[in-house]
């Protein structure tokens, strides 16, 4: 008995799923190694790191409530920049991310969630064709432009990246 190579894992199924009910027309690929990083997943995907939408999850102090930042998967996160739109940020530990986004740290996808998540999207991804978003597990992803991205979570677009 072979196995089939087309099925996905259940979190990516999900993702495929929603993906489909949305009108999306891209796949989810499965990686052969990786994605946890954005490193990773634009190694194995052949395309600049910038152009990875990685998800990053905090806790919001106030209603203990998740916060999710879609970021190019160059920059890295500005906390000060972020809490200063929504309000003072905690560490999201993954049992949290888990319970309250229901994916697991390295295969957070941008959509699916399960609560209602406060959401922003780095505006620096605007400047690409196309991105690649987490699709629920840590060697699944998915192709999308920064447009698409936008309306799928209805995040406004915010300067979050960490400037030197």
């Amino acid at each position: 008995m072979s196995a089939d190579t087309n099925v996905l894992p259940e979190t990516a199924q999900k993702v495929a799923d929603l993906l489909k009910t949305l009108g999306h027309e891209q796949a989810v690929v499965m990686l052969p190694a990786t994605g946890k990083t954005s490193a990773e997943a634009a190694a194995g995907l052949g395309c600049s790191v910038a152009e990875i939408a990685k998800s990053i999850v905090f806790r919001r102090l106030s209603d203990d409530a998740a916060v999710m930042v879609v970021a190019s998967g160059a920059n890295r996160v500005d906390e000060g920049k972020v809490a200063a739109i929504v309000g003072p940020l905690g560490k999201a530990d993954a049992k949290f991310v888990k319970e309250r986004i229901g994916y697991a740290i390295g295969g957070v996808c941008p959509i699916g969630h399960l609560e209602k998540t406060v959401m922003l999207i780095d505006e620096d991804l605007m400047q690409y064709p196309n991105v690649w978003a987490a699709a629920g597990h840590p060697h699944a992803v998915f192709r999308l432009t920064p447009a698409q991205l936008a309306a799928m979570t209805g995040a406004p677009l915010a300067d979050v990246a960490l400037r030197s």
